[in-house]
C-alpha cells in the first residue's frame, strides 16, 4: 500500500543521530517565520566526547534537500559562526564547525558547502515519503506553508528593498464581516479623512479671527476672486467694512496733538524742548456743572454710608427699684451685711467646698440674654449684670434678692463690666463703641470714653495707687489704656493680630495677660507697649475667656476646641498638659470659667446651657446641671460660700445654685 501525504499541520517524525537540539529558523531582515517552519528534535544529546564533523557533509535523509535561500540562526546549547572548513549537523540545519573526528554511521556521505555567508535549512520535499530511521532519536517537523517575506500593512518604513510582489501582496486573514463601510474607509483622524489643503497658517488664522471678531470670513470653497458674494457669515458687515480683516485696520491715522515749539537751547528762558505743553492743553481740571452735580451726589452718599450710627452717646439715666436708698442708719446698699450667716469681710476662703446641687433663686429682669455677671469686690453681697438689652442691673445676693438699680445709657448691647477695687464705681463696655464709668451708689454716669472702635473687654488696674487707670481690649487689635482723671488715652498696646478678647492681671498686678482672635496669648509689663511673652502654637485655638485662680498661680483659658487649658501664671506661662478639662461643648461661645475658693473645683457654662463642674486634681467631670435654656455664658463661684454658684445665660436669667 503506497504511503499517503500527511496533512500540512501534522508533524512527521524524522530519526536523526543523537546530539541534535531544537532550533528556531530566522530570516533576514530579522523577521520570524511561522511556527510551521520549526524543526523539533526529540531525544538525548551526543555521547560524552563525541561530536559531528568532517571534511564533507553528512548524508541527508532520503527525499530531503538543502535550502540555501535563507540565512538561519540556531538556538541551542551554543551559537555557531559559519566557517568554510567543515560542518556539523545542529538542530536540523547544516553549520560549518572546526574539524573533529566523527562517530558517523557507516555509509554516511558529506554534502559540499555553499559560501560561508549563507546559512542552511533542511526543508521537506513536496512529495510524500516515508522518512528513514537513524536510531532512537526522532525529529518532529511541520510543513512550510508561507513563502516569501510579508510586510505589515501598518509599517511606515522598510529597511531594505522589497520586491513588487512583497510590496503589493494581499493582506492575510479573513475580512471582518461586522465592519461598516465607514469603519473600513481610510481615516487619518477620529472623524474621517482630512485632505491636505494648500492654505497658509497665517491666512487661516487671519480668517478665523476675522470671523470671530466681525462675523464674516472669505469663503474657503471658492478659488476665484471674481465671485460677487465671496464671504460667508455676515455679508452686510463684510460689505460695510469692505472685507477688511482683523489685521488690516480701517482707521485713518490720528493726527498727533500739536505742541508749542521752542527747541533753541540758547534761549535760556524760553526753551521748551520735550517739556513743551500741548496747544489744546487745559491747565485747570475743573469739572463741568454736570460732572460737579454727579460728584456731589457720590460724596453725599459716601458720607452717609461712613457715618457711625448714634454718634452721640445715649442719654444716661438710672432707676432705683427699692423704696429707700438709705436705711435708718444712713447706710446704702453698698454696706456689707453682717447678718447673713457668713462673714463676708473675711479674707480667708472657706476650708472645704462642695458641689452645688439645686437651684436656689432666679433673678429675672433682663429682656434679652445676659452677657456677664460680676460680684461686688471682696464681699460679694451685690451682683452686677450686663445684658444685650443695653441695660446694666444691680441685684442683692442675700436677703430678699431684689433688683436694686438699673443703669441705662448704652444704645447697643453691653459686652463687659468691671468694678474698681472699692466697688464704688464700675466700667461698662458696649457695642455702641463707648466705655462708660458709673457711680454704683447714685447711678450717675461719671464719664465716657471712646476711640471709635468696639471695646470687647475692660479692666481696672487692681493696684491701689493706679485706680484711675484702666485698659480695654478693642476690635481693632489694640489694647488701649485710659486715664479717668484726664479722660485721655495714655498708652496703646498694639501687637495683636486680631480683636482682643480678654485682659487678666497677674504677678501682683505688675503684668497682664491678653488673648485675641489671632489664637495667641501675650503677656505684657504694665505701661510697656511691647509684649515680653508671646505664646502661640499651631495647635492652639482662640481663647475668648480667661480667669486667674484664687491662689494666683494658674490661668484657666476656655479654648475654642471644647477644652479648658491651664497655663502657669507666675513666671514661664507654660501650658500644664496634665490639667486639661474636657467634656463640654463651647465652640463659638466665650463661656466664663471660674474656680471654687478652695481650688478644688473648676466650673464653666457651655453652649447647651449646662453648668459643668470638674475636679481640679483629677480633671474629672463631676457634675453637669441643666442651668439655662440657651447658652450658659457666665458662671461665678461666690468667694465666701462653700457651694453657692451664680450663672447667667442668653435666656435673660441669672440663677443661684447651692
Amino acid at each position: 500500500m503506497p504511503p499517503t501525504s500527511p496533512a500540512l499541520s501534522a508533524p512527521q517524525k524524522l530519526a536523526l543521530p543523537p546530539g541534535l537540539y531544537e532550533s528556531e529558523v530566522q530570516t533576514a531582515p530579522s523577521k520570524r517565520l511561522s511556527p510551521l517552519e520549526r524543526i523539533v528534535v526529540e531525544g538525548g544529546g551526543p555521547e560524552p566526547g563525541a561530536s559531528w564533523g568532517g571534511s564533507s557533509g553528512a548524508e541527508l535523509p532520503k527525499g530531503f534537500t538543502i535550502d540555501t535561500e535563507r540565512r538561519v540562526c540556531a538556538r541551542g546549547r551554543r551559537s555557531f559562526s559559519p566557517g568554510p572548513d567543515s560542518l556539523s549537523k545542529h538542530a536540523g540545519a547544516v553549520y560549518p564547525t572546526p574539524n573533529r573526528p566523527s562517530p558517523l554511521p557507516p555509509g554516511t556521505k558529506w554534502v559540499p558547502l555553499p559560501p560561508a555567508s549563507v546559512g542552511l535549512r533542511i526543508r521537506e520535499p513536496p512529495f510524500p515519503h516515508t522518512p528513514p530511521q537513524y536510531g532512537s532519536t526522532s525529529v518532529v517537523f511541520q510543513e512550510d506553508v508561507e513563502t516569501g517575506v510579508h510586510l505589515d500593512p501598518a509599517i511606515k518604513e522598510v529597511q531594505y528593498n522589497p520586491t513588487y510582489d512583497t510590496m503589493f501582496a494581499p493582506e492575510f486573514g479573513p475580512e471582518n464581516p461586522f465592519r461598516t463601510q465607514q469603519m473600513a474607509a481610510p481615516r487619518n483622524m477620529l472623524s474621517g479623512y482630512a485632505e491636505p489643503t494648500h492654505i497658509n497658517d497665517f491666512m487661516f488664522e487671519q480668517q478665523r479671527r476675522t470671523f470671530a471678531t466681525y462675523g464674516y470670513a472669505l469663503d474657503p470653497s471658492l478659488d476665484t476672486q471674481d465671485v460677487a458674494t465671496k464671504y460667508i457669515g455676515s455679508v452686510e458687515e463684510a460689505e460695510k467694512n469692505q472685507g477688511l480683516t482683523v489685521f488690516e485696520t480701517g482707521q485713518k491715522k490720528i493726527e498727533k496733538r500739536k505742541k508749542f515749539k521752542e527747541n533753541d537751547a540758547s534761549n535760556i528762558d524760553g526753551f521748551l524742548g520735550p517739556w513743551a505743553k500741548y496747544v489744546d492743553e487745559k491747565e485747570v481740571a475743573k469739572p463741568s456743572e454736570e460732572e460737579q452735580k454727579e460728584l456731589d451726589e457720590i460724596t453725599a452718599k459716601r458720607q452717609k454710608k461712613g457715618k457711625h450710627e448714634d454718634d452721640k452717646p445715649g442719654e444716661e439715666k438710672t432707676i432705683l427699684h427699692v423704696k429707700e436708698m438709705y436705711d435708718y442708719q444712713g447706710r446704702s446698699y453698698l454696706h456689707v451685711p453682717q447678718d447673713v450667716g457668713v462673714n463676708l469681710r473675711s479674707t480667708v476662703p472657706p476650708e472645704k467646698c462642695y458641689l452645688p446641687k439645686k437651684q436656689l433663686h432666679v433673678w429675672s429682669g433682663h429682656t434679652k440674654g445676659v452677657s456677664a455677671v460680676r460680684l461686688f469686690p471682696l464681699s460679694g453681697h451685690i451682683l452686677l449684670s450686663c445684658s444685650m438689652d443695653c441695660k446694666i442691673k444691680l441685684w442683692e445676693v442675700y436677703g430678699e434678692r431684689r433688683c436694686l438699680r438699673t443703669f441705662i445709657g448704652h444704645s447697643k448691647a453691653v459686652r463687659d463690666i468691671c468694678f474698681n477695687n472699692a466697688g464704688t464705681q464700675f466700667l461698662s463696655a458696649a457695642y455702641d463703641r463707648y466705655l462708660k464709668l458709673w457711680d454704683t451708689e447714685t447711678g450717675q454716669c461719671v464719664s465716657r470714653f471712646t476711640n471709635r472702635k468696639v471695646p470687647y473687654c475692660v479692666k481696672f488696674n487692681p493696684d491701689e495707687d493706679k485706680q484711675s487707670l484702666f485698659v480695654a481690649g478693642m476690635s481693632d487689635k489694640k489694647i488701649v489704656q485710659w486715664d479717668i482723671r484726664s479722660g485721655e488715652i495714655v498708652q496703646e498696646y498694639d501687637r495683636h493680630l486680631g480683636a482682643v478678647n480678654t485682659i487678666v492681671f497677674v504677678d501682683e498686678n505688675r503684668r497682664f495677660v491678653s488673648t485675641s482672635d489671632d489664637k495667641s496669648l501675650r503677656v505684657w509689663e504694665w505701661d510697656i507697649p511691647v509684649d515680653f511673652k508671646y505664646i502661640a502654637e499651631p495647635s492652639m485655638h482662640s481663647m475668648p475667656a480667661v480667669t486667674l485662680s484664687p491662689n494666683g498661680k494658674w490661668l484657666a483659658c476656655q479654648s475654642m476646641d471644647n477644652q479648658i487649658l491651664i497655663f502657669g501664671a507666675q513666671n514661664r506661662f507654660r501650658l500644664n498638659k496634665k490639667k486639661i478639662f474636657k467634656g463640654h461643648m463651647v465652640a463659638g461661645y466665650a463661656c466664663q470659667v471660674d474656680f471654687s475658693p478652695d481650688m478644688s473645683y473648676v466650673i464653666s457654662g457651655d453652649a447647651d446651657g449646662k453648668l459643668n463642674i470638674w475636679d481640679w486634681k483629677t480633671t474629672k467631670l463631676y457634675s453637669r446641671l441643666k442651668a439655662h435654656d440657651k447658652v450658659c455664658i457666665g458662671a461665678v463661684w461666690h468667694p465666701h460660700e462653700t457651694s453657692k454658684v451664680i450663672t447667667c445665660g442668653w435666656d435673660g436669667l441669672i440663677k443661684l445654685w447651692d
